[in-house]
Parts: structure tokens; C-alpha cells; sequence
């Protein structure tokens, strides 16, 4: 049995690593995803787990949002510290949910529910389309990314779709951004503000100044310390882009999806 453990909390995550190993001594933990961002991307990179424990709020929003952005058929046990009366609705999309603090008694009963209905057939088999549906229920409304930017240019305003952005930096607190065409605008957010707003399928932060576009991206090579140093698009042959070393892997897995 193959599974991901999907939490935010360190010590969570390390309780549920020592409860699996209690209860189901054959499972095999695959990853430990703490955010929406990185669960997308892990998932459509990665072949699918038997089983997903997860926690429902994460470190950048609801678990449920990546059922919206990504086909999920895997069995999933929710586990949450909310008012078990108010999650009712969602139980028929899952296996089970287990409330925090998660007892090892819970875990058990609910993995040994997973496989009964494994071994029979049975199971739930819509839990993607069924949660977006419930998502719309509950008020929370479909992830959506930005389609376009009004830039205010002296006495007028520019529309630049990101279809266009080649990449975007900040410097000494200002975040320019550069479009294909070689065209330079003054943007009113930080790039923390603009990570969350850009498509991760399209767009990647590779370190504390720069997001690029992956068609900015026009050659990579390996740097010290463990970092990538790329070359952009528009961008002074001499002025050095890196991708830091924490980055780095989930670069490369981005490339590569």
C-alpha cells in the first residue's frame, strides 16, 4: 500500500509517519506534501499513491482546492481539527475523516475501511467531480489564475496579457515586468502577491527576485552551491539569474512536466 501523507504541520506529520507504522507496517509512505502548489505538481509528475491523508487546511489554502486543478481518483482520508457536524456533507467523497488529535485506534479502523472496500470493488470512484460540487456548496469558489494585467502608463493604461510576460523582478522594493516583446512596465504587487495570482504550470519563482515564464528560459546550467544558473530572454548577457538551492529539485521537476 502506497501512500501520501498531505500536512502542513511538522509535528503532524511526524505523529502520522509513527501511527502508519503501528497500524499498517506494509505501507510505504511515497512523499510528505505541505501546500496546494506542491501537491499539483508532485501529482502530475509522480504515479498515483493507493491512498491520500489529508489535512484540509494547508499552508497556502483548502486541500480541496487541488481537486480542482488536478484529476484525483485516489481514496482519500481526510484528517482536520474542524467541527466534525460541519464536514458531514463530504463524507460519501472520502474514506473516512479523522478529527484532530488523531487517535491510533481512528487510523486503524479507518485504513482497515480502505481496504474492505479495495478488496470488494467498492469505494469512492468520483471524489474529484464530487468535491468541486461541494466546494461550490460550501461558497468556495474554483482556483483561477490571472488572465491579463491593466498597467496605468503615464496618462494611460496598457493591457498586458500574461501570455506575454516573459518574466518578472523586483528591485530595491520595485517588481518590473518584462513581456516578450521587450517591454518594461512598473507592477503595483510584490512578487509574493503575484506567485499565488500566476498559473505554477506556467510560471515558476526561482528565487527571491525573479518569477519567469518557462518560455523565458533559453539555457540552464549547473551552478555551485548546489544551485542552476538560467539564462532569460531580454536580460544583459552579464547579469547573473540563479535558481537557489532549496529551488532547485522543484525546478527541475517543473522543466520536466
Amino acid at each position: 500500500m502506497k501512500i501520501v501523507i498531505v500536512e502542513d504541520e511538522p509535528l503532524a506529520v511526524k505523529r502520522m509517519e509513527g501511527l502508519i507504522r503501528e497500524v499498517a507496517p506494509d505501507a510505504e509512505i511515497l512523499a510528505k506534501i505541505d501546500t496546494v502548489r506542491a501537491f499539483v505538481r508532485w501529482w502530475q509528475t509522480n504515479p498515483a499513491p493507493d491512498l491520500l491523508l489529508m489535512d484540509i487546511q494547508l499552508a497556502d489554502g483548502l486541500s480541496f482546492e487541488v481537486f480542482q486543478q488536478v484529476d484525483v481518483k485516489t481514496p482519500v482520508i481526510f484528517t482536520t481539527a474542524y467541527d466534525e457536524y460541519a464536514l458531514r456533507a463530504f463524507k460519501v467523497n472520502s474514506v473516512d475523516y479523522l478529527l484532530k488529535p488523531i487517535e491510533q485506534e481512528e487510523l486503524a479502523k479507518a485504513i482497515e475501511k480502505f481496504r474492505h472496500q479495495r478488496q470488494n470493488g467498492v469505494g469512492p470512484s468520483d471524489t474529484s467531480e464530487n468535491l468541486v460540487k461541494m466546494l461550490e456548496e460550501f461558497g468556495i469558489k474554483p482556483v483561477t489564475y490571472k488572465n491579463r494585467f491593466l498597467i496605468k502608463q503615464g496618462g494611460r493604461f496598457d493591457v498586458v496579457e500574461t501570455s506575454e510576460i516573459l518574466y518578472l523582478y523586483a528591485d530595491d522594493k520595485v517588481v518590473f515586468l518584462i513581456t516578450s516583446q521587450n517591454r518594461k512596465y512598473i507592477v503595483d504587487e510584490t512578487l509574493d502577491e503575484l506567485e499565488g495570482k500566476l498559473d505554477p504550470r506556467l510560471f515558476f519563482r526561482v528565487n527571491r527576485k525573479y518569477i519567469t515564464h518557462l518560455s523565458a528560459i533559453e539555457r540552464i546550467e549547473p551552478y555551485f552551491n548546489g544551485r542552476l544558473r538560467i539564462w532569460l530572454k531580454h536580460r544583459p548577457s552579464d547579469e547573473e539569474v540563479s535558481v537557489s538551492r532549496e529551488r532547485a529539485d522543484s525546478f527541475k521537476t517543473w522543466l520536466n512536466t
